[in-house]
């Protein structure tokens, strides 16, 4: 089994919780982009924020990997970007391993009103491979794509 280090290395871990999350079945495009709208987001925010993406009020910017989504109506006011989507699975599986981190933080002895995320990183994980058989013994590649996320909070003043 290798080995797996955070991404970021902290002096002072007292004030600060952490958690990660491994093999999340979801395409690390979709988990990229989740990470890079919750960074720096309250804890209480982030959690709101991905409770209304699983009801499909509120999408997530999509920055990066945007080629032929649609613009969403909303975006354009609160982030300055109009085009997104909603990644529900994503959202999901985020906010389990944030809720996880908010306990991890409160078992720690920190105040949850305060904490930020100061550091959210999503990372390719292993792709299952798998072939479907087709006509005239021939196969396609069927892949799975997985993820691996971190997010580390830390409790400001």
């Amino acid at each position: 089994m290798p080995t797996w280090h955070y991404s970021l290395k902290l002096r002072d871990e007292s004030k600060v919780a952490k958690g990660v999350s491994f093999d999340i079945p979801v395409s690390i495009k979709y988990m990229r982009e989740i990470a890079a709208t919750l960074k720096g987001m309250r804890v209480s925010e982030a959690e709101k924020f991905l409770e209304d993406v699983i009801k499909l009020k509120q999408p997530v910017p999509f920055r990066r990997y945007y080629g032929k989504v649609s613009h969403k109506r909303g975006l354009a006011d609160k982030f300055a970007w109009p085009i997104g989507r909603y990644p529900v699975k994503g959202a999901k599986y985020t906010l389990k391993l944030l809720r996880s981190v908010k306990a991890n933080a409160e078992n720690k002895g920190l105040n949850v009103e305060k904490l930020v995320i100061v550091h959210i990183a999503a990372h390719r994980g292993p792709t299952l491979k798998r072939y479907m058989p087709r006509a005239f013994g021939r196969a396609t590649p069927k892949y799975r794509r997985t993820s691996h996320l971190e997010i580390v909070v830390r409790e400001v003043d």
